[in-house]
């Protein structure tokens, strides 16, 4: 990682003729992140990447833990069935639903939409969110929710203003997870908005088509650019929020 990170400020002579050499002060150039953001429209995929990746995590937080709470809390054969459902759907490869659902998305108007993939990508980590989130609302004690209640909140007042903000170091794991999953995810991305126009593609498929770029243009550090650019986020998410992460980790699995 730190070799590709410094390779994107040196020209390709460079590279080729001394790969593993850090460039020298004077050598460093900038060029390749230009190159990479306007030739490439790498502008235009980190936004449909933004957009896409925060509305899904979003989504999956708020009703993975509406379902969650609901599944955890309330016990009833009925609600053990559809735990088992959406533990099913951790199990599912992709790739078996990809057709059907490719039908599905052309019948509805969907495909090359950012809409499509945003539905795509809530309802897949869906069932991950469900799974971790149900392990924290147990270990939550019952007495604070009877406390809530008896200080006068409704039900979903206890939820949102009680529970929910308890189970905060599960909501930052699931967050975690799906952000990196989502921001470099490229099955669906290709299959569901790789059209013609390219209005809708994320970043996974600007780097794939900058990497066929870079080798009929000879122009590698713009391809390294473009990889920087592509994991930047992604350290910088884990690097802010690794406490909350390991924290979260084990945080939910001792029942309370």
């Amino acid at each position: 990682m730190v070799w590709v990170a410094y390779s994107s400020f040196k020209d390709d002579a460079s590279i080729f003729r001394s790969p593993l050499a850090v460039p020298a002060w004077a050598e460093v150039d900038g060029a390749a992140y230009a190159r990479a953001w306007r030739e490439a429209r790498f502008g235009d995929y980190v936004l449909n990447s933004v957009v896409v990746t925060g509305v899904s995590v979003v989504l999956i937080l708020a009703l993975g833990a509406m379902a969650a709470y609901a599944l955890s809390r309330y016990h009833h054969r009925m609600g053990r069935i559809v735990y088992m459902l959406f533990l099913a759907g951790l199990t599912m490869p992709v790739q078996l639903a990809m057709v059907p659902l490719f039908f599905e998305l052309r019948a509805l108007g969907l495909l090359d939409t950012k809409l499509g993939l945003i539905l795509v990508y809530t309802a897949n980590g869906l069932p991950f969110a469900v799974f971790i989130l149900a392990g924290f609302f147990r270990s939550l004690p019952r007495t604070l929710y009877e406390a809530a209640v008896i200080d006068g909140c409704s039900e979903a007042g206890a939820f949102w203003r009680v529970m929910l903000p308890l189970a905060r170091p599960g909501l930052v794991t699931v967050a975690i997870f799906q952000f990196i999953g989502i921001w470099k995810e490229y099955f669906f991305a290709f299959m569901i908005v790789g059209g013609a126009d390219g209005g809708a593609r994320t970043l996974p498929l600007g780097l794939a088509n900058l990497a066929i770029a870079a080798q009929y243009r000879g122009d590698q550090s713009m391809l390294f650019a473009g990889l920087v650019m592509v994991t930047l986020p992604i350290l910088v998410i884990y690097l802010l929020l690794q406490r909350q992460l390991v924290s979260g980790i084990t945080a939910g699995a001792v029942k309370g």
